[in-house]
C-alpha cells in the first residue's frame, strides 16, 4: 500500500477481533484464524494492527472500517554522522546506531558529576509519574508506569541550560522546540509498560499541544546512575535492547518530514531487578514547545 486505504468490514468482526485480542490472542493468532476464513493477509494484518494501535494508546476502537496509512517513510537521521558527535562543550561518542527504527546509543552524554547534580536537584521535586488517560487527556498515577518524575522548566538555571543547550545539539533541534528536561527515578521492581512517545490526537489535550508545537518527533533518554540489573530500554518490534550505562544515552525517531509516526518506536522500560534506575528524557518537536497556559508568540 503506497497512499491511505480504507478497508471495511463487518462489527462483528471488529468485536471478535477485541475479544481475542482481549483474552490474550497475539495479534498473529488473530491474523491466522482472519487468513483461514479466506482474507487476504495483509487485509488481515492491517485491521489487526490497528486494533493494537488503539488498545495502546487508548485511542477509539474502530467499529466497520480502519484506515491503513501508508507505509512509514524512512529519511536520514536528524542525528549528525559519524563515530563520535562534537557538541560545543563536549565529544559524545556513538556505540551503535540503527536504521528502522532510527536509533544510536550514545556515549559521554553526561558526566559522572552532571549526573549526581541532576539527581540531586530533582530529588526534592519528585511526585509519582502519572500518564495521560488518552481519551480525556487527564492525568492518571496507573499502572502504565511505576517510577517517581519531575520536569524542569527550558533553561531554568545555569546547569540545566547547559545541558539543554548541549542536547538540542546532538538532537539537531533548536533548544526551543525541547520540552522540559524530565527526570525519572525506578525503584527496585518499576518498569514502563510499552508506549510511544508521539502523540495521539484520542483527546483534546494532545489535540491542542499538537496544534500549539506540532508532533514530537524524537526522544533521547540518558542514563544518569549505574543499574545493579534490570531496566533495559527495550524495543519489541525490532529487538533491541539497551542497557542503561551511567552517562549514556538512547536516541530514536519516530516522525518524519511528512508527518508520518513510527510504530516500529514502541518501547518499555524493563523492571529494575536489583537496585535503583534514574534516568533523564528529552523530547523534541516539530515547532517551538509551547505548553498548556503559555501563550504563543506572534
Amino acid at each position: 500500500m503506497t497512499t491511505d486505504t480504507v478497508l471495511r468490514f463487518q462489527p462483528a468482526l471488529a468485536d471478535w477481533v477485541v475479544h481475542n485480542l482481549r483474552q490474550g490472542c497475539t495479534a498473529a493468532d488473530v491474523v491466522d484464524a482472519m487468513r483461514e476464513q479466506a482474507m487476504p493477509p495483509e487485509a488481515a494484518r492491517a485491521i489487526v494492527d490497528a486494533f493494537v494501535f488503539a488498545l495502546r494508546t487508548g485511542s477509539p476502537l474502530p467499529t466497520d472500517s480502519v484506515t491503513v496509512q501508508a507505509p512509514y517513510s524512512y529519511e536520514p537521521s536528524r542525528l549528525p554522522p559519524g563515530t563520535s558527535i562534537r557538541t560545543a562543550d563536549r565529544l559524545v561518542r556513538v556505540a551503535a546506531r540503527a536504521a528502522q527504527p532510527a536509533l544510536a546509543v550514545l556515549n559521554d552524554v553526561f558526566s559522572a558529576q552532571e549526573c549526581e547534580e541532576l539527581i540531586a536537584l530533582a530529588r526534592p521535586r519528585l511526585a509519582p509519574s502519572t500518564t495521560v488517560d488518552p481519551l480525556t487527556g487527564r492525568d492518571l498515577a496507573g499502572s502504565q508506569r511505576s517510577s517517581l518524575g519531575m520536569f524542569f522548566r527550558l533553561r531554568e538555571n545555569a546547569f540545566i541550560a547547559r545541558l539543554d543547550q548541549r542536547v538540542s545539539e546532538l538532537m539537531n533541534m533548536p533548544v526551543e522546540n525541547g520540552e522540559g528536561l524530565q527526570v525519572l527515578h525506578y525503584p527496585a521492581g518499576a518498569r514502563s509498560m510499552p508506549h510511544f512517545d508521539f502523540l495521539v490526537p484520542s483527546n483534546e489535550a494532545n489535540r491542542a499541544s499538537l496544534a500549539r508545537s506540532g508532533q514530537r518527533v524524537s526522544t533521547l533518554v540518558t542514563y544518569l546512575n549505574e543499574v545493579e540489573e534490570g531496566g533495559e530500554t527495550v524495543f519489541p518490534e525490532s529487538g533491541w535492547s539497551v542497557s542503561p550505562q551511567p552517562g549514556s544515552a538512547v536516541y530514536f525517531e519516530y516522525c518524519n518530514s511528512r508527518g508520518q509516526v513510527d510504530h516500529a518506536s514502541l518501547h518499555a522500560g524493563a523492571p529494575v531487578v536489583r537496585g535503583e534506575k534514574w534516568v533523564a528524557t528529552k523530547w523534541m518537536r516539530q515547532r517551538r514547545f509551547v505548553a498548556a497556559g503559555e501563550v504563543s508568540p506572534g
